[in-house]
């Protein structure tokens, strides 16, 4: 096992201690206000499986960074709004991270504290996203 520079948890710790966090009760109080955006970073199955906050943005944490660039061919245009950006994931790691990072690129974010698990057991709503359809399999055009 290699010996580590720092911990995953001494990331999450320091990025804490530098970027803004909002509490459940605040972002549910937020969530209808339209100069917010709700950025979810989970991946699909965590949202197909718990739920999403209604109107939430799904954005994958590995192209993040890349989509709110604007000078990337990646970039998305809902990150070009005048808004205020909140970013979530199931308990407040991936989001604190990820936010961090998006600060050292110039882009101004917060994160839920405590994450989507927070949310919900704190009464925040939940919808479900449509059930993803299945890929469809390649026809075999190949002659015996």
């Amino acid at each position: 096992m290699p010996d580590l520079k720092i911990s995953a948890a001494e990331m999450v710790a320091a990025a804490r201690d530098r970027i803004t966090e909002i509490e459940t009760p605040d972002l549910i109080e937020m969530a209808n206000d339209p100069s917010v955006a709700i950025v979810d970073i989970r991946d699909i199955r965590e949202r197909q499986k718990l739920g999403i906050i209604p109107n939430s943005y799904h954005a994958p944490r590995g192209m993040l960074e890349f989509w709110v660039d604007p000078k990337s061919v990646y970039f998305k245009d809902f990150f070009g709004q005048d808004k205020k950006f909140v970013f979530h994931c199931a308990s407040g790691w991936r989001s604190a991270l990820t936010v961090a990072t998006l600060q050292d690129m110039g882009f101004q974010a917060a994160h839920l504290k405590e994450g989507f698990s927070s949310w919900k057991e704190q009464g925040g709503p939940v919808s479900f996203p449509p059930p993803r359809s299945p890929k469809k399999k390649p026809e075999n055009t190949a002659k015996s």
